[in-house]
Parts: structure tokens; sequence; C-alpha cells
């Protein structure tokens, strides 16, 4: 947990990288196009836990078709800024098997954790794995994977908002910030 003055010295030093009416706005365009892409689908929606929480409660009241829901829960970061090894707490249901799959993330940062999960969605017999991200890190180098559907861009920095934390806080911002850099 984040001692109450460091999250307040964050955020007061941090960056407004999109607004909260700007993160609005990139849900109901993502709502529109995945609604058109799934219109004649009935997809198992998968919500990658913690991070797509309040991107998930956001855009599936905007869905305009039937789906069913679940989630998956997966981190590289736990409390952490950078990376690390791969940890599923909840793994892909088996009730993937056969279904079109679309699973809801937060941020596609290097790719590594959205790869993996569409893998393990296959392996476990999707008949299809679309995913779709909130955010889109720009790093400058190739990733293992593209999203099917993207909200916001995001440049090569820490940001946290909308679902996205630092150091386990501000996840319930309604905008994207970005760390000071030093």
């Amino acid at each position: 947990m984040l001692e109450l003055n460091k999250a307040w010295e964050i955020y007061h030093t941090a960056d407004l990288i999109h607004s909260s009416q700007v993160v609005t706005d990139a849900v109901a365009r993502l709502a529109g196009e995945i609604s058109l892409q799934f219109a004649d689908k009935q997809p198992l929606v998968l919500c990658v836990m913690g991070g797509a929480t309040v991107f998930a409660g956001q855009l599936l009241p905007l869905l305009t078709f039937p789906l069913d829901f679940d989630y998956v829960q997966v981190s590289r970061y736990g409390d952490a800024i950078r990376g690390g090894t791969m940890m599923w707490k909840v793994p892909p249901p088996a009730n993937v098997k056969g279904r079109v799959v679309l699973v809801l993330d937060d941020i596609l940062d290097e790719g590594i954790t959205l790869a993996e999960i569409r893998v393990s969605v296959l392996e476990l017999g999707a008949a299809a794995c679309y995913s779709a991200v909130f955010a889109d890190k720009e790093i400058g180098r190739p990733k293992p994977i593209h999203a099917d559907f993207v909200g916001l861009r995001v440049p090569d920095r820490y940001v946290f908002g909308f679902g996205m934390d630092v150091h386990g806080a501000w996840r319930n911002l309604p905008a994207i910030y970005a760390l000071k850099e030093e």
C-alpha cells in the first residue's frame, strides 16, 4: 500500500495525458466499433482483473449485443512499475471452448501479458480470440500482439488512472496521467 502523502505527491506532480472527456469519448467510440464487429455473435467477454475493471464497467453497458461475461486474473506488475514474471491468479475458464472470445484489458504495454492470455484461450479451444485494450502504449518497438480494438494511445511513460494503478493507487481516476519524468 502506498503511503497517503506519497500518493498525493504522485498525483499532484503527474502530467495529464488524456482528460476524463477524452476517456469517455474513447469508450463510446470503442463500444460502437465492438458492437459492429459482434452484432451477429454472442461472445464470451473476459475482463482482465483488476486493471480492466473500470474499462469493462464503463464499456459493457454500451455494447448492443448479447454476451456472456467472465474474467481472468494475471499480472506481471503487482505493485511495481516494471513488468516481471507472469503470475496467473485466475486462468481462462474451460467454457472458452468453441466460443468467440473478446478479452478486455486496460493497457497494451509490451504485449507479453495479452499475448499469453490469447495463447491460453486458443489452447483451451476458443474458436477465435479478439482483444480490446483501453490504452496502447507507444513503446517504439515491435510487440508480440496487436489489439483488435484500441481506445487511446499513450506515450512510453508510466501511466495511471481509469483502472491503471501506480504502486496500487489511483485506479479510480477518470482521466489518464503519467508519472513526472525525472
